[in-house]
Protein backbone atom coordinates (compact mmCIF):
# COMPACT_ATOMS: atom_id res chain seq x y z
CA UNK A 1 0.00 0.00 0.00
CA UNK A 2 1.75 3.14 -1.15
CA UNK A 3 1.80 5.83 1.86
CA UNK A 4 1.49 9.85 1.07
CA UNK A 5 3.58 12.33 3.86
CA UNK A 6 2.96 15.84 3.78
CA UNK A 7 4.70 18.26 5.20
CA UNK A 8 5.55 22.31 5.18
CA UNK A 9 2.19 23.79 6.10
CA UNK A 10 1.83 26.91 8.68
CA UNK A 11 0.38 30.16 9.40
CA UNK A 12 1.58 33.05 6.67
CA UNK A 13 0.81 36.33 6.45
CA UNK A 14 -0.79 37.51 3.11
CA UNK A 15 1.82 38.00 0.65
CA UNK A 16 3.52 35.20 1.85
CA UNK A 17 5.20 31.82 0.84
CA UNK A 18 5.08 28.83 2.00
CA UNK A 19 6.50 25.24 0.55
CA UNK A 20 4.70 21.88 0.67
CA UNK A 21 6.44 18.71 0.50
CA UNK A 22 4.77 15.12 -0.49
CA UNK A 23 6.83 11.51 -0.10
CA UNK A 24 5.54 8.63 -1.09
CA UNK A 25 6.66 5.56 0.38
CA UNK A 26 7.70 3.17 -2.91
CA UNK A 27 6.65 4.15 -6.53
CA UNK A 28 4.24 1.82 -8.44
CA UNK A 29 2.00 2.32 -11.51
CA UNK A 30 -0.73 2.99 -9.97
CA UNK A 31 1.10 6.37 -8.21
CA UNK A 32 3.26 7.65 -11.22
CA UNK A 33 1.24 10.42 -11.34
CA UNK A 34 1.04 13.04 -8.28
CA UNK A 35 -1.80 16.30 -7.38
CA UNK A 36 -2.45 18.28 -4.56
CA UNK A 37 -6.31 19.48 -3.12
CA UNK A 38 -7.21 21.54 -0.47
CA UNK A 39 -10.33 21.35 1.42
CA UNK A 40 -11.59 25.00 3.61
CA UNK A 41 -14.04 24.80 6.17
CA UNK A 42 -17.54 24.57 4.97
CA UNK A 43 -16.21 23.81 1.36
CA UNK A 44 -15.89 21.37 -0.87
CA UNK A 45 -12.43 19.59 -1.69
CA UNK A 46 -10.96 21.56 -4.61
CA UNK A 47 -8.17 20.27 -7.07
CA UNK A 48 -4.89 22.75 -7.05
CA UNK A 49 -1.80 21.41 -9.30
CA UNK A 50 -1.05 18.03 -10.68
CA UNK A 51 2.21 16.60 -12.41
CA UNK A 52 2.37 13.82 -14.86
CA UNK A 53 4.95 11.36 -14.45
CA UNK A 54 6.70 13.01 -17.09
CA UNK A 55 6.56 16.75 -16.33
CA UNK A 56 3.99 18.00 -17.34
CA UNK A 57 1.71 20.34 -15.09
CA UNK A 58 -1.53 21.65 -14.68
CA UNK A 59 -3.07 24.37 -12.84
CA UNK A 60 -6.56 25.61 -10.81
CA UNK A 61 -7.28 29.20 -12.14
CA UNK A 62 -7.56 30.55 -8.70
CA UNK A 63 -3.76 29.78 -8.69
CA UNK A 64 -1.85 30.06 -11.82
CA UNK A 65 0.64 32.52 -11.89
CA UNK A 66 1.01 31.77 -7.51
CA UNK A 67 1.96 27.89 -7.35
CA UNK A 68 4.66 25.92 -8.65
CA UNK A 69 4.13 22.27 -8.71
CA UNK A 70 7.13 20.31 -8.97
CA UNK A 71 8.83 16.69 -8.37
CA UNK A 72 11.99 16.09 -7.20
CA UNK A 73 14.61 13.89 -8.96
CA UNK A 74 13.24 11.09 -6.91
CA UNK A 75 10.15 11.33 -8.20
CA UNK A 76 8.36 9.64 -5.90
CA UNK A 77 8.00 13.23 -4.12
CA UNK A 78 6.42 16.56 -4.81
CA UNK A 79 6.84 19.72 -4.20
CA UNK A 80 4.03 22.22 -4.31
CA UNK A 81 5.95 26.31 -3.79
CA UNK A 82 2.91 28.66 -2.49
CA UNK A 83 3.32 32.42 -3.55
CA UNK A 84 1.70 35.28 -3.09
CA UNK A 85 -0.40 33.69 -0.21
CA UNK A 86 -4.07 34.92 0.06
CA UNK A 87 -6.13 34.53 3.13
CA UNK A 88 -8.62 32.38 0.62
CA UNK A 89 -6.00 29.79 0.49
CA UNK A 90 -6.52 28.78 3.96
CA UNK A 91 -7.30 24.91 3.62
CA UNK A 92 -6.15 21.33 5.01
CA UNK A 93 -3.85 20.60 1.74
CA UNK A 94 -3.65 16.72 0.43
CA UNK A 95 -1.20 15.23 -1.43
CA UNK A 96 -2.18 12.34 -3.71
CA UNK A 97 -1.31 9.99 -5.72
CA UNK A 98 -2.74 8.05 -8.74
CA UNK A 99 -2.60 5.90 -12.35
CA UNK A 100 -3.11 9.15 -14.32
CA UNK A 101 -2.93 12.42 -13.37
CA UNK A 102 -6.15 14.58 -13.17
CA UNK A 103 -8.54 17.38 -11.78
CA UNK A 104 -11.02 15.00 -10.39
CA UNK A 105 -10.42 13.62 -6.92
CA UNK A 106 -11.88 10.28 -7.68
CA UNK A 107 -9.35 9.31 -9.95
CA UNK A 108 -6.34 9.58 -7.00
CA UNK A 109 -6.28 5.96 -5.51
CA UNK A 110 -3.84 7.29 -2.31
CA UNK A 111 -3.64 10.14 -0.38
CA UNK A 112 -2.05 11.78 2.29
CA UNK A 113 -3.14 12.82 6.35
CA UNK A 114 -3.43 16.66 5.00
CA UNK A 115 -1.56 19.80 6.37
CA UNK A 116 -3.12 23.04 7.94
CA UNK A 117 -1.86 26.38 5.65
CA UNK A 118 -3.69 29.32 6.96
CA UNK A 119 -3.27 32.41 5.85
CA UNK A 120 -3.79 35.65 7.58
CA UNK A 121 -4.52 39.29 6.64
Amino acid sequence: QVQLVESGGGLVQAGGSLGLSCAASERTFNSDDMGWFRQAPGKEREFVAAIRSGGRTYYADSVKGRFTISRANAKNTVYLQMNSLKPDDTAVYYCAAGPVSSIISSAYQYWGQGTQVSVSS
